[in-house]
């Protein structure tokens, strides 16, 4: 009996840990292939570096909206969609003819995928492991398999790049989100989905918008460091407004994107 229950929980623990471990490849596998997409692609390492970056900011910024989006469309739904949608930019990556159909497949589709598949990871993990223990290990292999994601993404992508292309590391990240939409169908969403629940649009817009901020004033910090300052400082503003209308929602009675 033990052990049929091990089984299981290595099956729904599967899907959640290589999601992780995709959505952190994604994050650092672009770094070693820039100087062969920018040949590809006849654009400069710049735009290359643009689409990183870009990436990195439709990440942020979807994050929180995506995480409340669970309760609306339940939680493997998001999963689901999540995958599909990053599924889509990966293959649309490999194909790109040029840099910006490239931003439309990874820093676009790739970041939008990610934003909305992440949350439910780590949702599903805390309602399907119950117990202190099992969860615990449940987090503790999603962790690994996301540094383990993060850490090879520049190995598997430079090791792709040069026996084949930088596009079949895209090919790559398509048939992996595809085992994982496969290993998906034994997860069971715990919580039934709450279409009628509202969701707060205003508090999204600002969230994302300070969230965009702050990290474009971090990465704006090695080039022009006012520049940088004023972007952080823009975002913490945005941030403060959205805190306050968090609030207000919450006097109000009304559900806000994020509890205080």
């Amino acid at each position: 009996m033990a052990g049929t229950a091990a089984a299981g929980a290595r099956r729904v623990l599967a899907p959640l840990a290589l999601a992780q471990f995709i959505c952190s490849f994604a994050g650092s596998n672009m770094n070693v292939m820039i100087n062969d997409i920018s040949e590809d692609l006849d654009t400069t390492v710049q735009g290359v570096q643009v689409a990183i970056t870009i990436f990195l900011l439709v990440m942020a910024a979807l994050m929180i909206p995506g995480g409340k989006l669970t309760d609306k469309w339940g939680r493997k739904r998001c999963l689901l969609a999540g995958l599909v949608v990053y599924g889509v930019g990966a293959v649309l990556s490999a194909v790109a003819p040029g840099l910006g159909v490239l931003i439309l497949g990874n820093s676009i589709l790739e970041g939008m995928g990610t934003a909305l598949l992440i949350p439910p990871v780590y949702i599903l993990t805390t309602l399907l492991f119950r117990d202190t223990a099992s969860r615990a290990r449940a987090f503790g292999a999603i962790m690994a398999m996301g540094g383990v994601g993060a850490a090879a993404g520049p190995l598997i992508g430079g090791l792709i790049t040069s026996a084949i292309s930088w596009r079949a590391a895209f090919v790559f990240q398509a048939l992996v989100i595809v085992v994982i939409v496969v290993l998906s169908r034994k997860i069971d969403d715990p919580l039934p989905a709450d279409p009628a629940r509202p969701f707060d649009t205003v508090g999204a817009v600002l969230s994302a918008a300070g969230l965009v901020l702050l990290v474009m004033g971090i990465l704006a910090i090695d080039n022009n460091g006012w520049l940088a300052l004023g972007l952080l400082l823009g975002g913490a503003l945005v941030l403060v407004g959205f805190f306050a209308w968090v609030r207000g929602r919450e006097r109000e009675g009304r559900e806000a994107l994020l509890s205080t």
